[in-house]
């Protein structure tokens, strides 16, 4: 007796030492009788399934997942509405959803973090909904695209100042601060981490918290060096040793000489003769696609009539800017300087976007401020 004693002690050892630590989500899903609930992890390198089950009338669900070396993120799916979360250790997480409205409204307990995913998946959801109802104002000409830019500008800014003060400054090592830095409208970046010096600081302070917690975790290396590469990008100029210079004249405009996507040198100073459009901007942002919508709309009625569109783009990703301006039909050309050009300071750029005016004499004519007289302005060069 004592031998098979010492025997199933032995085994009870074994089987403790062999179990993986885990972190269990379970909870009920109303009215989903025969769907199937997903449990996928949103790693780094895109969603991973992790388990499935097909739910009952009562809705009922219990997951297990083994314990992250680091706070990790993960998602409860149905169909392609998502429920985002993140797991520190061997938590255990309830939440409790209902089928029809499953991304928005549900109640998750055991893990603060996620409760605060949840406020911002709801504040990014609203801020969405907000653009899209600009969008819409402005397609039925509702709104002109400058009223749609500048709203939108300034709906961004006071999201941004909100976010950075409640969610990534006040607690910069939790996941929720790093969910925060990743949240996208329009599938564009809200917080820009290569263009933006500011948002580098929101990035910056949440990499240096996570490295001091999680020195080895690959999360705390990508953003470490998402960091590296921002500030590169805004405080070494990186003009290629093979880039013509840029000119100043003493008469007409301050000459720009920049490759496009076929490499070839465009220079501003050789569109003399005709009406010039000068146009600073950033493609990968919320708002290009509408202002080149406009452009795009007075190129294809001017064009004939002696117009051009010389586009600058101070993006710093090189791929994402020739992916966006290949099938635009006007003069695309960047400064891989970015929003650090010694353009941004020859041309007094205080925002970007930014428009000029150049006549028919290569002489500037003066900055657009206002988009809804471009078109007045425009014929007046003509």
């Amino acid at each position: 007796m004592k031998k098979l004693f010492v025997l199933a002690l032995a085994a009870i050892a074994l089987g403790a030492c062999n179990s993986e630590p885990n972190f269990k989500v379970e909870g009920e899903v109303a009215g989903a009788d025969g769907k199937t609930l997903y449990l996928e992890a949103s790693a780094l390198e895109g969603i991973v399934p992790m388990d499935s089950v097909k739910l009952s009338g009562s809705g009922t669900f219990s997951f297990k997942g083994n314990r992250p070396e680091s706070p990790e993120f993960y998602r409860l799916r149905i169909e392609n509405k998502m429920i985002n979360f993140s797991v520190d250790s061997t938590e255990t997480l309830r939440i409790k959803a209902s089928y029809e409205n499953f991304a928005t409204d549900y109640t998750v307990e055991g893990s603060p973090n996620s409760e605060k995913i949840k406020e911002l998946t709801l504040m990014q959801l609203q801020l969405q909904s907000k653009a899209d109802a600009l969008a819409k104002a402005m397609q039925s000409h509702s709104i002109g695209v400058d009223v749609y830019q500048d709203s939108m500008q300034s709906m961004i800014q006071r999201y941004k100042d909100d976010v950075k003060v409640r969610y990534i400054f006040s607690a910069p090592n939790t996941a929720s601060a790093y969910f925060a830095l990743f949240q996208k409208l329009n599938n564009y970046l809200i917080f820009d981490p290569l263009n933006s010096r500011d948002d580098i600081k929101c990035f910056a302070a949440v990499a240096t918290s996570l490295n001091n917690y999680y020195p080895h975790a690959d999360r705390s290396k990508n953003l470490y060096n998402i960091v590296i590469k921002g500030m590169k990008n805004t405080r070494s100029p990186q003009q290629a040793s093979d880039a013509p210079a840029i000119e100043v004249h003493e008469t007409g405009v301050i000459d720009i000489e920049l490759r496009d996507m076929n490499g070839n040198v465009r220079k501003l100073s050789e569109l003399k003769g005709k009406a010039v459009v000068l146009d600073f901007t950033i493609y990968q942002t919320a708002v290009s696609a509408s202002r080149n919508y406009l452009l795009r709309e007075l190129y294809d009625k001017y064009a004939a009539s002696g117009l051009e569109i010389y586009q600058v783009s101070l993006d710093a990703d090189e791929h994402y800017w020739k992916t966006t301006a290949d099938n635009l039909p006007w003069i695309c050309v960047r400064d891989a300087n970015g929003v650090y050009s010694s353009l941004v300071t020859m041309y007094n750029l205080q925002n970007i976007p930014t428009l000029y005016l150049v006549n028919r004499n290569n002489e500037l004519s003066g900055r657009v401020d206002d988009l809804s007289k471009l078109e007045t302005e425009v014929k007046a060069l003509l």
